[in-house]
């Protein structure tokens, strides 16, 4: 790719000083990120976009996923012209009003912070472990703990209670909520299918098509969504912003008493045996995790499954291991 899409390539200057000169001339020249509420992933696109086409006109910004860390976005993409592509991280305030090329931590000196050792904390028990994944349907680091998980509970089969569960508000609109009650459904009234469903739709999100490719009985799924719609008030929440988790998320309320029970608070969010539990994302990780919580563990813990962890978003493909979540 050309170094002059934001000029992105390693040079003795680096990205960091190339944007905040980008940045800074496009914010006093031509007030491209305006003031104002929360702002969209299109609309983030778009500004991007606009600043990127006033600098390289045949480039593209392509974005792959944006999540909240610190109060502010981060954003990932892809930069695009005829010579290839590369990625870029960024970062956003809520409103859209700023971009900062990188974040710097700012440190206190003169109070130093002690850096205590954390224990690693026991999981919990049990002869049937209880494992529930709690996640955001369109959240990349809640689709990444699934594709990891997956395997695990294939692999362990009734020798766990394994579910997948909603966060009680979604970060990602009506496309989000209108996938999380299918879902429900699916696990409700046609179990049997639901990883047939839901591994299709972690290769590219389409519903419709997998829907067909699991076999699922839409109009059973229908009704049943028609009454968890009305039983929760799912679209009600989602239509009334008033009711929003503050200010800017809808609720979803379907899993409510578990968020409340385990302290719930972002996508995704591992529970075993009533506790949360921080595990790796790969399935090697999570069957590790798991099979620790079991009083005798059965022979299927010995098994050797990828170490691979799997990429944020939907599509295959290997990523990093981290602890980043949609909160």
């Amino acid at each position: 790719m050309s170094d002059k899409s934001f000029n992105v390539k390693k040079s003795t200057l680096g990205i960091g000083v190339a944007l905040i000169f980008v940045f800074i001339v496009g914010f006093y020249l031509g007030g491209i990120f305006g003031v104002g509420g929360s702002i969209s992933e299109a609309e983030t696109t778009q500004k991007i976009q606009s600043l990127l086409s006033q600098n390289s006109p045949d480039a593209a910004f392509q974005l792959t996923e944006r999540v909240v860390e610190n109060g502010i976005y981060k954003v990932t993409g892809d930069i695009v012209d005829s010579q290839g592509s590369e990625q870029v991280t960024v970062y956003t305030t809520v409103d859209g009003a700023f971009l900062f090329p990188q974040i710097i931590p700012l440190e206190q000196e003169s109070q130093p912070v002690q850096s205590q050792p954390q224990p690693t904390p026991t999981v919990p028990k049990s002869d049937v472990p209880v494992v529930e994944l709690y996640v955001m349907s369109h959240c990349p680091y809640g689709t990444q703990a699934e594709k990891g998980i997956i395997p695990v509970s294939e692999l362990l089969g009734d020798k766990i209670d394994f579910s997948i569960k909603f966060v009680d508000y979604a970060m990602h609109g009506k496309v989000e909520v209108d996938e999380q009650a299918r879902q429900v459904c699916i696990m409700d009234e046609q179990e049997d299918k639901y990883f047939d469903y839901l591994n299709c739709f972690l290769e590219d999100g389409d519903s419709e098509r997998c829907l067909g490719v699991a076999k699922i009985t839409t109009s059973k799924l229908n009704d049943c969504v028609q009454r968890i719609d009305a039983q929760f008030k799912i679209t009600e929440l989602l239509e009334d912003e008033s009711t929003w988790v503050n200010g800017r998320y809808s609720q979803f309320n379907v899993h409510k008493e578990g968020n409340a029970e385990y302290g719930v608070q972002g996508s995704p969010t591992l529970v075993v045996n009533g506790q949360q539990i921080s595990s790796g994302r790969s399935p090697e990780s999570f069957l590790a995790t798991i099979c620790s919580a079991f009083n005798t563990q059965p022979e299927e813990c010995l098994e050797t499954l990828s170490s691979v962890t799997p990429s944020a978003g939907f599509g295959g493909g290997a990523g990093a291991d981290s602890d980043a979540s949609c909160e």
